[in-house]
């Protein structure tokens, strides 16, 4: 069963540079809509395992990162490519949104 890897700091710029497209979950323990999302994002995890990495980033814990790329309202999903942020995604949604976010970027 493939799950989200927890990504830090220091294992950030690693894990997003790689050939192919990753989703990063920025979430915190005390968020709600964190809690709702969190499930879907380790359901992507499986889905598009091989395709697709996906990592969570506790903000609280990770405040380098989190201040590198704005985040400010969590949960916030960005999808990288080459390293670089191609897509974004503020607030709960349903898995099928982001599902039409990854498809372009695949």
């Amino acid at each position: 069963m493939t799950k989200a890897l927890h990504l830090t700091d220091a294992s950030f710029d690693e894990a997003i540079n790689t050939d192919k497209p990753v989703l990063v979950d920025f979430w915190a323990e005390w968020c709600g809509p964190c809690r709702m999302i969190g499930p879907i994002v380790e359901e992507l995890a499986q889905q598009y395992d091989g395709q697709l990495v996906v990592g969570k980033l506790d903000v609280d814990t990770n405040p380098l990162i989190t201040t590198k790329y704005g985040v400010r309202n969590m949960p916030t999903l960005l999808v990288f490519k080459n390293g670089q942020v191609v897509d974004k995604q503020v607030g709960a949604v349903p898995k099928y949104v982001l599902e039409q976010k990854l498809a372009a970027h695949l």
